[in-house]
């Protein structure tokens, strides 16, 4: 039996918390200013076409999420209805490939960055200019199926996921084969001001 999924259910709880906390905003909350600029990776060198060396990623993620979304689903016990497709934006894969970067290569997961910074202010930072922004992430899945799989398993990614509230995409997986998950997941949501 492999560890991962008993480690998986830790981040799959936290996201709960980070949603319930506000991981969706609505149209009148606005972004605050960002945080002084740290030195955190950024995500150089990663690709939308091959994050982690898997071929046609970002078209496997924009199938395969969008498949999810056609169809009406249960996130834990929370009905949601058939969702149009979300469309791809570069902006929002730079902020999920800055965090997947900064968490392969520091070796930690968690929604906050090591310097504090939450998702909301990593996509302020990436350049976008949201009405509503979400975050998932993951570690350890070894392809694009197995991940949008745990996500869709778990209520809370689910529930980002399927939101009606999100328009746009960017979704990033970096490796560090020295690291504890080896590879390490980000998806942010959002829809633009």
């Amino acid at each position: 039996m492999n560890p991962r999924p008993f480690r998986f259910v830790w981040p799959a709880l936290l996201v709960l918390f980070v949603t319930a906390c506000g991981g969706d905003s609505d149209e009148d909350e606005t972004p605050g200013p960002a945080p002084a600029q740290t030195e955190v990776p950024q995500g150089e060198g990663i690709t939308a076409q091959a994050s982690c060396g898997l071929p046609d990623f970002q078209v496997s993620v924009m199938e395969r999420v969008n498949r999810a979304r056609a169809e009406a689903r249960l996130c834990g016990s929370n009905a949601f209805p058939a969702a149009p497709p979300l469309a791809w934006n570069d902006r929002l894969f730079d902020a999920a490939a800055g965090h997947a970067a900064d968490m392969a290569q520091n070796d930690y997961f968690s929604h906050e960055s090591l310097d504090g910074r939450t998702f909301s202010e990593r996509i302020t930072e990436a350049g976008y200019e949201w009405s509503a922004a979400g975050e998932n992430i993951a570690a350890g899945q070894a392809d694009v199926e197995q991940v949008i799989q745990a996500w869709l398993d778990s209520p809370g990614h689910c529930a980002n996921i399927m939101s009606d509230s999100f328009t746009e995409i960017g979704v990033a997986c970096v490796a560090n084969p020295d690291s504890t998950y080896t590879q390490y997941w980000g998806m942010s949501l959002a829809r633009p001001r």
